[in-house]
Formats: structure tokens, C-alpha cells, sequence
């Protein structure tokens, strides 16, 4: 049975579910590749069992990094979702726009039409805000519902009073126009749900008649000369191919979208002959400038019990689990990330450079080793690593899994951007409103000083956050090292775009499922041959004293 669509995207995750959301509400005809399945069920659809679907085989592509040789060797989990909602389905639910400034560095290194003004129309367009009064920052009516968790722990306090005592700022709204300081963390969840991309944007779509979804392994592009014409799947065991009367459109994730390309005949051309893939278009920077942020966790013994470590056995979960099935209420209606920070490293940075989650127990993000009982702790990290690694063709069997190398602490100044992480994380932890719950540090723990302790903890110790992007980057034409054009077309071939955060030219501030998605919502536009939202030139918040202080 031929299948064929105006428009054929790749990937029902964030960026493809909002791109197909937007051209079937035009009007057009859109089917949407995806080798996953369903995201129905308790492990998905709770908030609080977040540490599962990343575990299981059934929702996660399970890649790994190449042996990390800074890192002592150590191969990194590298999830990705193979699941309706792709990532937002198994992912941590943090909302985080990025910085203004990010945007701004994206315009700058050539992504022309992607500054902040062009973008935070966008941002609201996608939004449905539940956050406080209005503003013209935020977006009251879009589908992506994003809230606040009641933040009831008085741990979730104590950490924003312990930043505003170590004289940081406190933000209302991080999102909004004042990205530095502590406060209150969003996440993309709704009535005590998970809001991934295939519930804001999926379902909705399907209601009209217009979307397809079709089930199986994208293989490769199928091209007529230079212009894509389809895409080739294996689907019950079957090869066929889907057609596009109109455009293909990868959105496949950072990983496996740069694979598409590599398999079609787009990357880097002496590595496609070495695979005997036949070179379309010679393109250095597909699978380059692959980046991530890496983070470790800074954990506590708490004096009193009022951690979730209670909660931290069967029967615990059970009784949060029954809850959360009956009333949608409760603990499991949490992630649990309430409270976080953004903050400079140090003056003459000019916006934040560090990142902070603040989780009321002590316990990895796999869900294993609770640490001695009650503890908290914070997951910290640097923003920009100047670290760049690559993903490349393992072979050319599109079953096969790429190389992943991200070169992790590559550059000097990761170690010295993470040594400051270390050192301003336990003055924070010392102020008053903090230290009236500390019993001790757990890890890195108080004997960890020297910059080569602190060194050999992060080497041994250090997790990705699941942030990977910029494997098709976004720049100028005639920029031998972008992927993509400004519209997110492949540069190089007609017909063929790229819609997800393999496009960022540069990882931005935080988490990345909200850009992704945006990044869905702004090329729909750019397919639709529209023009853009009008400008929005807000002026966004940066420290008055940046030049001189740290803070």
C-alpha cells in the first residue's frame, strides 16, 4: 500500500509534532514517520515516574556515547524518545525557553530572521501560560501548557532564600524577562499530566483528518536528481517508500537526523565513501558541532525528615502511584524540579552561565542509589561548553546505531567553569536559609577541595543532562560549515528541511524541549511560505553590573 502527503516529516517528537500541528491547521496533508509507539500509560503520562520511560527499551532509542576519553573512558546514556511526543515523552518536563542572548548569538553566527524579537513571538504563539498575572512576555492560548508546581516542600523555598542570601537575584519568571536569579521552575505539565508534544500537538492534529501517522524505520531520503521526493521506510518488515508531493521534512532528533542525512547522501563526502553511500551533497558540518550539557549532583543529608526520601520504598510509591491514578493530585503530579537558578560565573559575563535544578531527595536520575536516607540535592552545571563533538555512521545499515562522540571536557575551560559550579553551589548551601537543613555533603563531600579533586569527581562523577543539538546547523548559505539555511532548507538539495535542534547553531540556556519546539512552530511558517510573526523588541533583563560582578 503507497502512501503519499503534500508534506512527509520524520519524527513525531517536539519539533515534528508542532511543525505537522501547524500545517495541518492550514490545511495541508501531513504525514508523520515514526518508529516508536504509543505513549499511553501510567510510566509516561506521570509526572512523577519520570525516571522510568527513559529506562525502557520500548520509549528510548538506547544510545550511548563513544568512550568519553576526558571522562575517564566512560560511555554516556544518550536517550533519545522512540515514542509518540519523541523526547517530550520521556523527559524531564523542564520548561526553559533559553536566553535572549542566545537567540541573539544565533542571528549573529548567521541564522538570519532567528534573534530573540524574531523568536519570543513564536515562544508565545506555542504557549499556554498558568504561571501568574499577565504580561506581554508570555502566551495565553497556545496549546504547549506550561505550569508551576505548588512548590509545598519547604526545601523548594529555603534554596531561593539560600541564592537571595548569597546576594543572587530572585526572578518571578525566568522565561519571561528576567532569565537570572532563583525562583519558581516551570514544566510542560497539565491537570497533573505530562503535556509532551503528542498531547498539545499530535492529538489535536489527528482529530482533523489530516495528519497520518505511519509506523516504521525511516531508511533513508529518496531523491530525483537533487530533490527529495519521499522517504524509504521498513514497516512490518516491508521496504516502501512514503511520498511527498510538496517537502520532507527530517525532525528525527539531533542523533538520528544527521544518520538521515549521512544514509541519503548529504554529510561530510570522504566519510560517505568510506561507507559506500553515494555523496549527493558534500556537507562538512552534518553530524559536526554536536553539543550537550553535562551536569553532576551536588547531594546533602537533610536534619529533618521532610524530604521525598519517605516515599522512597514500595509501599511509598504504590501510595503515591494509587493517588496520582485516582485525582491526577499529589506527588506523582510533580517532576519534582519546583525551584532552580540561573547565574554568571563570574564578571564580565555578561548573562547566565550556570544552571541549577533543585530536587527534594538525594537519587539519581535513573532512579537508583537514594543516598543515606533523607538528602536533597542540586543538579548543576555549565551552560556553554566550548566542547564540540560529532555523529557519524557507524555503517550503512540504517539499523545500526551511529558513532556518538561528544568529546565531553575537551576544553580547558569546562574544568574551570565546573570548579567554579562546585565552589559557588556550596557557598550557596551554606547560607542560613540552606544550612538550617544541611547535616553534611554527601557528594562531592567536604574532603573534595583541590582543583584536582574537584577534577577527578567531575571526570568520575559528571552525567549528561540529554541536551545534544547543533548536528545540522543552522547559518548562512554560503557558510561551508551550516547544514540548513535560515528556513531550515538542506543546503545543497530541494525539497528536504530540517526541523528539530540539530539546527542550533549553539546550545541555549537550559532545557531544551521548549526550543525544539519552537523551532517546529517557526518553520512551519517557513514552509507555508509565510511571513514570519512581526517582530516583538522587548528589552530583556541583564545585570547592570555584569562588567564588574559576579552578582
Amino acid at each position: 500500500m503507497s502512501v503519499s502527503a503534500e508534506f512527509v516529516i520524520v519524527g513525531a517528537g517536539s519539533g515534528g509534532s508542532a511543525l505537522a500541528y501547524r500545517l495541518v491547521e492550514a490545511g495541508r496533508d501531513v504525514v508523520v514517520i515514526e518508529h516508536g509507539g504509543s505513549d499511553a500509560g501510567p510510566f509516561i503520562q506521570m509526572p512523577g515516574a519520570l525516571s522510568y520511560p527513559m529506562n525502557m527499551g520500548i520509549y528510548d532509542w538506547g544510545f550511548q556515547s563513544e568512550p568519553e576519553e576526558h571522562l575517564g573512558g566512560r560511555r554516556l546514556a544518550t536517550p533519545r524518545g522512540k515514542v509518540l511526543g519523541g523526547s517530550s515523552s520521556i523527559n524531564g518536563m523542564v520548561y526553559v525557553r533559553g536566553h535572549a542572548r542566545d537567540f541573539d548569538h544565533w542571528e549573529e553566527s548567521g541564522a538570519t530572521g532567528w534573534g530573540y524579537a524574531d523568536v519570543l513571538p513564536y515562544y508565545k504563539r506555542m504557549e499556554h501560560w498558568h504561571g501568574g498575572e499577565e504580561t506581554e512576555w508570555r502566551g495565553r492560548s497556545g496549546p504547549l501548557h506550561v505550569t508551576r508546581g505548588p512548590r509545598a516542600n519547604p526545601l523548594f523555598d529555603a534554596f531561593v532564600a539560600a541564592g537571595k542570601a548569597a546576594g543572587y537575584p530572585v526572578t518571578e519568571d525566568y522565561n519571561g524577562q528576567q532569565q537570572e536569579g532563583f525562583g519558581p521552575m516551570e514544566a510542560t505539565i497539565y491537570k497533573g499530566r505530562r503535556w509532551s508534544a503528542a498531547n498539545a500537538y499530535l492529538r489535536p492534529a489527528l482529530k482533523t483528518g489530516k495528519l497520518r501517522i505511519v509506523r516504521g524505520l525511516a531508511r533513508r531520503v529518496v531523491f530525483e536528481g537533487k530533490k527529495a521526493v519521499g522517504v524509504e521506510i521498513k514497516r512490518k518488515g516491508q521496504i516502501e517508500v512514503v511520498r511527498a508531493t510538496s517537502e520532507v521534512v527530517l525532525a528525527a532528533s539531533s542523533i538520528n537526523t544527521p544518520k538521515l542525512l549521512m544514509l541519503s547522501g548529504v554529510g561530510p563526502a570522504e566519510h560517505l565513501r568510506e561507507h559506500g553511500v553515494e555523496v549527493l551533497a558534500d556537507r562538512p558540518g552534518v553530524g559536526a558541532n554536536l553539543q550537550d550539557h553535562l551536569e553532576i549532583y551536588m547531594q546533602f543529608a537533610a536534619k529533618q525528615p521532610v524530604t521525598l526520601f519517605k516515599y522512597w520504598n514500595l509501599y511509598g510509591k504504590a501510595r503515591v502511584g494509587a493517588q496520582w491514578l485516582f485525582t491526577k493530585g499529589g506527588l506523582g503530579a510533580s517532576n519534582q524540579f519546583e525551584s532552580c537558578a540561573f547565574i554568571r560565573s563570574d564578571a564580565g559575563i555578561d548573562y547566565p552561565d550556570i544552571q541549577y535544578h533543585f530536587l527534594p531527595i538525594a537519587v539519581r536520575y535513573d532512579g537508583k542509589a537514594a543516598a543515606e536516607g533523607h538528602g536533597f540535592q542540586a543538579h548543576v552545571g555549565p551552560m556553554r561548553s566550548k566542547s564540540r563533538g560529532h555523529v557519524r555512521l557507524s555503517s550503512s545499515d540504517p539499523e545500526a546505531k551511529p558513532e556518538i562522540k561528544f568529546n565531553y571536557m575537551s576544553h580547558p575551560d569546562d574544568w574551570a567553569e565546573f570548579r567554579k559550579c562546585v565552589r559557588l553551589t556550596r557557598e550557596i548551601f551554606a547560607q542560613g536559609p540552606m544550612a538550617a537543613h544541611v547535616k553534611h555533603e554527601i557528594q562531592p563531600g567536604a574532603a573534595v577541595e583541590t582543583d584536582e579533586q574537584i577534577d577527578a569527581f567531575i571526570r568520575e562523577h559528571a552525567e549528561s543532562a540529554y541536551h545534544p543539538c547543533g548536528t545540522a546547523k543552522m547559518g548562512a548559505a554560503d557558510d561551508p560549515s551550516a547544514v540548513v539555511d535560515p528556513e531550515g532548507r538542506v543546503i545543497g538539495v530541494e525539497g528536504l528541511r530540517v526541523a528539530d535542534s540539530s539546527v542550533f547553531p549553539r546550545i541555549t540556556n537550559g532545557n531544551l524541549n521548549a526550543p525544539s519546539i519552537m523551532v517546529g512552530e517557526k518553520m512551519a511558517d517557513h514552509l507555508l511560505g509565510r511571513a514570519p510573526l512581526a517582530r516583538e523588541n522587548l528589552e530583556p533583563w541583564v545585570a547592570p553590573n555584569w562588567q564588574v560582578a559576579q552578582r
